[in-house]
């Protein structure tokens, strides 16, 4: 169904500051590419949060009808540590500490990445190119960047000239920077002797004697530039000019604006219609960093071992809590936010595992029209995740009064609510809504019942720890217990 003919889609753009109405470049068919990950280390929250909120977008193109091409990328070699010219290849680095081949670690951490993103139900892009498996790509790029002096060769590397490119083009236009106030503020750098100057990044790195990531070029034995992975990969899948260009807010500068120099300079189109940019993940109101210890791992959620949480938290109720902000906003992440959220989440599930029990009427004293366009229009505000969530909260609260049979509703009009419900929940949110089959449902309830069995004694001895733990430990895994006054019962 093209839902999209009739619905008005507006998403916010980096690149002018405003939100403006989506109009892709091929009607019906969007074209989007976000940075992916650079895998020499575990995925961190910070970035599950961007990618999270990049796949409701592709799940909400893909909700009204579009065909999406959505392409993200493995940065497998050339991302320089503190993402500047000099250093060593964060790859090759961990390689090396490790005493391990680059694509071992290459491998470890791709596979965690994936593993990561199933438990939190992210749909797998289109396409997933590796950096590595361009470099002949990347090569002819850079070949046509120097033909278009636009670049310079300096003892092996290649670097592209911003001053240049200035003259002709607008570098900066997507960070805001000006350029002269970048090269005033770095003209002193020291160990760029190579560069013209201190803005110029480099499109291909001479490989010293001791660096592992190598491959033959005209200039010489090197690896790619960061910036130039993406512009290879983008423009290979998508064309010259596609329709949304993703990533998180660090990537704005330098990554972004090097992206759209390299395609200008190269091609003379400008590469994107529409730059989005995620903002930050902080922890107890603080930056997320290892050297701090202001840190955590998403598994760490999962099994609730770190010091930041009081228990573990299932991958539906951690996805239900970074939805719970506007990708745009910083979001702070706590043990009390989790358990507010974890609660919001509990009564959600509940409200959708009663929807089939509703009774029709001849009549319905509900507005189920309206609040069915207000999911999306939510949604249609560049995708306005929480307040998409308080509408769907309404839709609960119909749903209950439904139950309670203070409200009716006909046949027709449960079926709408039904549906945008189910819709918006479990295919644009993307919370998972499992559910096992009988038998096991009924293997399941056997053994809560069991292990309640098991708590009920604890209380009674008092051994309130191990009390405890079976209810936390059950939690973990999506079964919640309940205390009453005719004893305990579950919810799955």
């Amino acid at each position: 169904m093209q839902l999209y003919k009739n619905q008005h889609l507006v998403l916010y753009n980096s690149l002018s500051g405003e939100k403006e109405k989506f109009h892709p470049i091929h009607d019906g068919n969007v074209g989007m590419y976000v940075c992916g990950p650079t895998v020499y280390s575990n995925v961190h929250l910070g970035n599950v949060r961007t990618f999270m909120s990049f796949d409701v977008i592709f799940r909400y193109l893909l909700h009204l009808g579009y065909k999406v091409r959505y392409v993200r990328n493995i940065t497998d070699v050339g991302h320089i540590v503190d993402d500047v010219d000099e250093g060593e290849d964060k790859i090759a680095k961990k390689a090396r500490v490790e005493q391990l081949e680059p694509m071992e670690i290459v491998q470890r951490y791709t596979v965690d990445f994936h593993t990561i993103l199933d438990k939190f139900n992210f749909l797998p892009p289109s396409i997933e190119p590796t950096a590595t498996g361009h470099i002949i790509e990347q090569i002819q790029i850079v070949q046509e960047i120097i033909d278009k002096g636009y670049a310079y060769v300096t003892n092996g590397s290649v670097y592209f000239d911003v001053v240049k490119f200035n003259e002709t083009h607008n570098y900066g236009k997507l960070s805001g920077r000006n350029i002269e106030d970048m090269l005033a503020n770095t003209r002193d750098t020291e160990g760029q002797s190579d560069k013209k100057n201190s803005q110029d990044f480099a499109l291909w790195k001479k490989a010293e004697p001791e660096h592992i990531m190598r491959w033959p070029s005209p200039w010489g034995i090197g690896f790619p530039g960061w910036h130039l992975e993406c512009t290879a990969m983008s423009t290979k899948y998508l064309g010259e000019t596609f329709d949304i260009h993703g990533g998180g807010m660090d990537l704005k500068f330098p990554h972004h604006e090097c992206e759209i120099a390299q395609n200008e300079a190269c091609t003379g189109n400008s590469p994107v219609n529409y730059w989005m940019h995620a903002n930050m993940l902080t922890l107890n109101g603080k930056k997320m960093a290892k050297s701090t210890g202001n840190n955590i791992l998403p598994g760490e959620i999962f099994t609730g071992e770190s010091p930041f949480l009081s228990k573990p938290f299932a991958p539906n109720v951690a996805r239900f809590f970074m939805l719970q902000a506007h990708y745009r906003s910083v979001l702070d992440f706590s043990n009390d936010a989790i358990l507010a959220a974890e609660k919001g989440f509990d009564r959600l599930m509940e409200g959708m595992s009663i929807l089939n029990s509703i009774e029709t009427s001849s009549v319905s004293t509900l507005d189920i029209a309206t609040w069915r366009q207000n999911c999306y229009d939510a949604m249609n505000d560049d995708f306005n995740t929480p307040i998409l969530i308080a509408h769907l909260f309404e839709g609960i609260r119909f749903v209950n009064v439904l139950n309670d049979k203070r409200e009716s509703i006909t046949a027709t009009d449960l079926e709408i609510l039904k549906n945008t419900l189910e819709s918006f929940v479990f295919n644009v949110l993307g919370i998972k809504n499992e559910k096992p089959s009988d038998d096991a449902t009924e293997k399941l309830e056997g053994v809560v019942e069991m292990l309640i069995v098991m708590r009920n004694e604890a209380r009674a001895n008092k051994n309130w720890s191990l009390s405890d733990e079976i209810r936390d430990k059950l939690l973990g895994l999506g079964i919640q217990l309940k205390d009453g006054k005719d004893g305990t019962s579950f919810t799955i």
